[in-house]
C-alpha cells in the first residue's frame, strides 16, 4: 500500500511540474492535483525560481467575446474538443495536450499567444459549467466560442467579418514601428 502512495505522490508532483513550466497559477494546480499548498508553493519556486503571481482567476466570460481572445479561445476549443472525442483523452490531459497544440500553432504561424493556460483551463469549466459553447460560423464553417444562452442562427465569425479596430492596439504598433 504505501509503494502506491508513492508513485501516487511522484505522479502528482511530475503532473505539477508539467503544468506549471506550461504557465499553470496555483488555483488551478490545487485544483488538478492533491498536492499541498505548501509543497506546490516549493515547487513552483524550484522550477520557476520565482514566487507565484497573486491574484484571483479570470472569473468572467466577457474576456472570451473580445475579438482577438475569441479567435484563440476558438482554436484552443476546437484543439481539446477533437482530442477528446478523437484521441479519448480527458481532463486535465486533455486540457495540457490541447495546449501545447495551441502553443505550436501560434509558433509556426508566427502569432502572439493571447491564451494563457489558466484561461485554457477557464474555458473548458465555463463549457462543462453550460455557460460558454461554440457555434459554427455562417461563412466559413468554424466552430467558435459564444455565450450559451444567446440566438446564434445567422451567426458570421470575428475572422469573417473583421471589426474596424481589430488588431489596432499599442502593441500592435509598436510592433509595426519596430
Amino acid at each position: 500500500m504505501r509503494g502506491k502512495s508513492i508513485v501516487s505522490d511522484a505522479a502528482e508532483v511530475q503532473l505539477a511540474v508539467e503544468l506549471i513550466r506550461l504557465g499553470a497559477r496555483m488555483q488551478l494546480l490545487e485544483a488538478e492535483t492533491r498536492l499541498s499548498r505548501e509543497r506546490l508553493l516549493k515547487l513552483y519556486k524550484e522550477v520557476t525560481g520565482t514566487s507565484p503571481p497573486k491574484g484571483m482567476l479570470p472569473y468572467s466570460t466577457d474576456w472570451f467575446m473580445a475579438w482577438l481572445p475569441n479567435v484563440h479561445a476558438s482554436l484552443f476549443a476546437d484543439i481539446h474538443r477533437y482530442l477528446v472525442h478523437n484521441a479519448r483523452l480527458e481532463g486535465i490531459q486533455a486540457i495540457m495536450t490541447a495546449y501545447r497544440l495551441y502553443l505550436e500553432h501560434v509558433q509556426v504561424y508566427g502569432l502572439t499567444r493571447e491564451l494563457s493556460l489558466t484561461r485554457a483551463w477557464t474555458l473548458v469549466r465555463f463549457m462543462h459549467a453550460d455557460l460558454l459553447t461554440t457555434t459554427p460560423c455562417k461563412r466559413c464553417g468554424g466552430h467558435f466560442v459564444v455565450h450559451t444562452h444567446e440566438l446564434y442562427d445567422r451567426y458570421v465569425c470575428g475572422l469573417c467579418s473583421v471589426p474596424s479596430r481589430a488588431g489596432k492596439t499599442r502593441r500592435a504598433a509598436e510592433a509595426a514601428a519596430a
